[in-house]
């Protein structure tokens, strides 16, 4: 069954023209780099420097694997974009939201000391 599954999970790639062994080393693999990005932005609002390459950073992190996707791939249907698109939107979102959290708490905590 196990065979079967990783067949099916290569086929995909071939149909697509995507790794997705390589898809899923980005996916993973940038994640450590989007903690550490999102700790230095929150860092650098802490004491007032810019943030713009943090975001950026953590931003590029966030989208690197569908990069890869949208370089690689061929073929790849329209649903797929958008549900994507979707998914890209809504951890944007999220991450915006904790992120603004974190650098409010870790102000908060600095006025108090």
């Amino acid at each position: 069954m196990l065979e079967t599954f990783n067949q099916w999970f290569l086929s995909l790639g071939a149909e697509y023209g995507v790794n997705p062994y390589i898809f899923g080393a980005i996916y993973v693999g940038a994640i450590p780099f989007f903690i550490l990005s999102i700790g230095w932005l929150v860092r650098n609002a802490r004491v007032g420097k810019s943030t713009l390459l943090p975001t950026m950073c953590a931003g590029f992190c966030f989208v690197s694997a569908y990069l890869y996707l949208a370089v690689a791939g061929r073929n790849i249907p329209v649903w797929v974009w958008i549900f994507l698109a979707v998914l890209i939107v809504y951890g944007a979102w999220s991450s915006i939201r904790d992120t603004r959290r974190k650098i409010a708490a870790a102000k908060s905590e600095d006025a108090e000391a």
